[in-house]
């Protein structure tokens, strides 16, 4: 039976806040999920009479497991729909403090338990869907890095943790949908995990892998580090998706407007520290090019002395070598020189011949090198030169984003001031209300008196005309 099914009526040795969380828990095996347009609708099997929904026709519509698996789909379809639209309305980078989005990860994380084999270890049994969300590894190899990253987070010391936090990166990474589709189109592999049953081995479990591709849309900035995942109790939160009419259209178009400022005021403060962060680190980017440029521009000049000195050497070779030469030739004319002589001066030319060229070959190095330094002083000026641009861009930005948090600011006063206004006429009238209350009661009471006062007087001139008579 599933983790959704009734639990006995024997208690159990579970911490308190896991005893409230299941008693507030409607469980799903016992009432039928339907969704009438965007809202959701609970009917208790007991109290009506089941006909075959779009069900496979082999199943028994009265089959608890059937039940369960239609009810989670149907709970995915509402929390996936409901997750989108919302998001879509704030228009911003949802967090892990975002309500929908956390209980669009705790219908996720029924839908994955749904099924589950129960593994026998040494420290008793076990139920986890980690060993399923490894299986993505191996059949896409770029979901390793997700796998990796899940085991480098630490505090993370449960199977059921490590589930939740995969469920959350491949969310950011928006390839949820993928890895879903991958693992159940596998149902060889899952087989080892899941009941034949379970939500992931039928055709549910491949309509939820395809309205996760909807989630692409939102973007997600959830940090883990510091989270408990391992004891976060999962329980789902029907009262999001019931109607709930009664609210006053005036005063929640009101609060609504005032919660859009607000937001609006939230987004443009962050987007301003953004801004102003980034700006800190193109200043600092630039200080360091021209750190760096300093720098280069000390080496060319080193680069360029040795250059010289080179060219001085070169020189001074060239008048030792035509100084040998011409020694040489002096040699050659004088037949009766010695003969050991003319053999070291022949070494020596050889060896000034071969100190010559590798003179040469470095100062060819040399110029290369100062080439290379020039082209690269050149980018670097550029590159100086686009990053003031941007810097100069990005201070205009800064500028124009705390005018609009100025204008922001003045419009969320004149909406509070409003508010006043409006509450102050309230209670004028609700005062006036009160005097003309107390002013009808005075005229009802004068009223009877004066009824009280004819019937008096009729009476009296009855008896009047009576004795007259």
């Amino acid at each position: 039976m599933s983790d959704l099914t009734p639990q006995s009526e024997t208690p159990t040795p579970t911490t308190d806040k896991i005893t409230q969380a299941a008693r507030e828990t409607i469980y799903l095996c016992n009432f039928r999920v339907s969704v009438d347009g965007e809202w959701l609708c609970l009917r208790e099997l007991n109290d009506i009479s089941l006909t075959p929904d779009p069900e496979p026709a082999h199943e028994d519509p009265k089959d608890p497991i059937a039940i369960e698996r239609l009810n989670l789909m149907n709970m995915a379809k509402l929390s996936i729909k409901g997750l989108i639209e919302s998001a879509l309305n704030l228009g911003r980078t949802l967090d892990s403090d975002y309500a929908p989005l956390q209980q669009f990860f705790v219908v996720m994380e029924h839908c994955l338990k749904h099924g589950l084999k129960t593994k026998k270890t040494f420290l008793g049994q076990n139920k986890s869907f980690w060993g399923a969300l490894e299986l993505v590894e191996k059949l896409t190899p770029e979901a390793g890095e997700i796998t990796a990253s899940v085991k480098d987070l630490p505090g993370l010391k449960t199977p059921l943790g490590r589930g939740r936090a995969w469920l959350r990166l491949a969310l950011m990474q928006k390839k949820l949908s993928d890895y879903m589709k991958t693992i159940i189109n596998r149902k060889d592999l899952l087989s080892e995990f899941y009941e034949p049953n379970a939500l992931m081995m039928e055709e549910e479990g491949a309509v939820i892998a395809g309205l996760l591709v909807g989630l692409n849309v939102i973007d997600a900035n959830l940090c883990m580090k510091g989270e408990d995942l391992d004891s976060q109790v999962g329980v789902i939160d029907f009262s999001m998706y019931l109607k709930d009419g009664g609210h006053s259209s005036k005063s929640a178009e009101g609060d609504g407007q005032i919660t859009a400022i607000l937001d609006q005021k939230n987004y443009v403060e962050e987007l301003n520290r953004h801004l102003s962060a980034s700006v800190n680190n193109l200043q600092a980017k630039v200080d360091a090019l021209e750190k760096s440029n300093t720098k280069l521009t000390e080496e060319l000049a080193v680069a360029n002395n040795r250059i010289i000195t080179l060219q001085e050497d070169v020189e001074r070779v060239k008048e030792e070598s035509s100084y040998q030469l011409e020694s040489r030739k002096a040699l050659r004319s004088d037949s009766a020189a010695d003969g050991q002589a003319l053999g070291e001066t022949r070494k020596q030319l050889k060896e000034e011949t071969l100190l010559r060229l590798d003179v040469e070959k470095e100062l060819e190095v040399q110029i290369g090198m100062k080439q290379e330094m020039e082209l690269s002083m050149k980018m670097l000026e550029k590159d100086i030169c686009e990053k003031q641009d941007a810097l100069v861009e990005l201070r205009q930005q800064l500028e124009d984003l705390r005018t609009i948090n100025q204008q922001l600011s003045h419009k969320s006063q004149s909406a509070d001031a409003s508010s006043k206004q409006k509450s102050d006429v309230i209670a004028r009238l609700e005062e006036k209300i009160n005097q003309m209350s107390g002013t009808v009661k005075q005229l009802e009471s004068s009223e009877k008196h004066l009824v009280k006062q004819a019937r008096n007087l009729n009476s009296a001139a009855g008896k009047l005309l009576h004795l007259q008579q």
